[in-house]
């Protein structure tokens, strides 16, 4: 199974960029989670054409955030957001369940310039944890998004922990959740690799690795590749993806 992991900063604006169509093109995704498509969550129809069923949750408020999830294998059931309300309201979550796995779509929230919104954003990752760790009762789980977080110092290409996404909390939440069984597929393979996944279109300098496919522990042996695939233009951000065994 390929799946593939992009934070688009718009549907509609990445699809008038051709980038997305051409990625999905290759046929080699089989699943493909998209953050941040800034728009109610219907399918293009040139998408559908590929062979995808797309399962979305839209952010209430327009033009802002959401998620959207595109299978060519029928899931078994559908999970839109967590069960919470103040965080289903920004479309941040739609989890499909296949008959041996979960996959979640996950867009975390952004602390703030400022940090006001930091409170709002461990809030979410908790209720993600928990949310996850009852799902894993069941089956194994893969969830893939932006994290708007990074891990450590190999993660950023500049350091200030008052800066959104490297906050000692932001941090210490993802590492210690890593710590409870789940795996960060592409340090995993990749232990030394410097790589981002997001950088600023204003300073060029600022790039940071803050998408994330994770796995939990049970999937480890399933893994083939993890990779960043750094010459996808159209977003701020590139796409991440994740090969697994059947």
């Amino acid at each position: 199974m390929m799946m593939l992991s992009w934070n688009v900063n718009g549907l509609r604006s990445i699809m008038k960029k051709g980038s997305l169509e051409r990625l999905l093109g290759t046929g080699n995704y089989d699943v493909v989670l998209l953050q941040e498509i800034r728009g109610s969550g219907d399918l293009p129809l040139t998408i559908m054409n590929l062979g995808y069923e797309a399962y979305s949750l839209p952010a209430e408020r327009k033009g802002y955030a959401g998620v959207m999830t595109l299978t060519k294998v029928h899931p078994v059931s559908v999970i839109k957001g967590l069960g919470i309300k103040e965080f289903d309201a920004e479309g941040r979550m739609i989890t499909v369940e296949f008959n041996d796995l979960y996959i979640v779509n996950a867009y975390f929230p952004r602390a703030g310039d400022d940090l006001s919104r930091l409170n709002f954003k461990l809030s979410f990752c908790n209720a993600v944890e928990k949310f996850l760790n009852n799902l894993r009762y069941k089956k194994p789980i893969i969830i893939c998004g932006d994290f708007n977080i990074a891990r450590d110092k190999i993660d950023s290409s500049f350091w200030d922990e008052k800066h959104p996404g490297l906050t000692p909390e932001e941090r210490d939440w993802l590492n210690q959740f890593l710590k409870e069984g789940f795996i960060d597929v592409f340090r995993e393979l990749h232990p030394n690799t410097k790589v981002y996944t997001w950088r600023s279109y204003r300073e060029r300098w600022r790039a940071m690795r803050i998408d994330y496919c994770i796995v939990s522990e049970e999937l480890r042996s399933k893994v083939i590749k993890a990779e960043v695939l750094s010459n996808v233009e159209g977003s701020d951000h590139v796409p991440v993806m994740i090969e697994l065994s059947t």
